[in-house]
């Protein structure tokens, strides 16, 4: 019998820190007045869709068995690459669409995979996903796949993942335009915030952001919560959740993430 039998799990209460800095950054609603003095009145912009992350076969199981779960389901291919026949028997049982990456070494990837075993691993299971992730790095090694996809009608997300800091504003839109250059439907980004300074180049380059692209921000470390949810009111298109144990500092889980409104 598990330690945890019998004893009543009390409800996910969000810290008081990140409720503050959601009231403080979180898009204010305007009022009536403002609202017919404004023209034109601008689009509302779509809710995030919540992603949740595959890092095992326990997180897939966990994924199958969810009664509610997130729009989409990320599946780290490099995390399971020793186990992909039982991975692929039962991906299918998956009731949402598929988010596939094979992530390189130098950002966060794991078991130190080479291109070509990365490869192998996007093109074999890229029938079964919606979307495809690429890091900006390895979208010239691994255009096979990107071409494939677009062949397949599989969305490419192109993404960028740093650590170790997080860059100025003009760097990472300079990344976001190489990003849609290559095609992308998504440009990703993921970089380190340990202090409000990280956190706002994060912020100012959802709010200065000069390009047409749709874009996942979101950030790692002792600021990653708190980045999550701000980002997710500043218009980040995809928030990613974990399923089972945390492996990225600073990540949520769905139902963390879903006492927030988000998913």
């Amino acid at each position: 019998m598990s330690r945890t039998a019998g004893i009543k799990q009390q409800p996910f209460r969000p810290p008081l820190i990140i409720l503050v800095f959601t009231f403080r950054f979180a898009r204010r609603r305007p009022q009536i007045s403002e609202m017919t003095a404004r023209k034109p009145v601008k689009k509302l912009r779509p809710l995030p869709r919540l992603v949740g992350v595959i890092h095992s076969r326990a997180d897939l199981d966990s994924a199958i068995r969810l009664r509610k779960p997130p729009d989409l389901f990320e599946l780290r291919l490099d995390q399971l690459a020793g186990d992909l026949d039982a991975v692929e028997n039962k991906v299918s049982k998956l009731r949402t669409p598929l988010i596939i990456t094979a992530r390189h070494p130098q950002e966060g990837g794991a078991n130190k995979l080479s291109i070509r075993h990365r490869r192998d691993l996007l093109s074999r299971f890229l029938h079964r996903a919606r979307y495809v992730d690429v890091e900006l790095r390895s979208a010239s090694a691994l255009r096979s796949i990107l071409k494939l996809a677009g062949i397949k009608n599989v969305r490419r997300i192109i993404s960028y993942h740093n650590l170790k800091s997080t860059p100025h504003s003009r760097t990472l839109q300079t990344k976001a335009r190489a990003a849609k250059s290559w095609g992308a439907d998504i440009f990703k980004v993921a970089t380190r915030t340990d202090t409000p300074a990280q956190l706002a180049r994060l912020l100012d380059f959802m709010t200065r952001k000069d390009v047409d692209l749709t874009v996942s921000v979101m950030g790692i470390g002792k600021l990653g919560a708190i980045s999550r949810v701000l980002l997710a009111h500043c218009g980040s298109g995809l928030i990613y959740a974990s399923l089972g144990k945390n492996h990225v500092e600073g990540q949520m889980s769905l139902e963390q993430l879903r006492a927030f409104g988000i998913g």
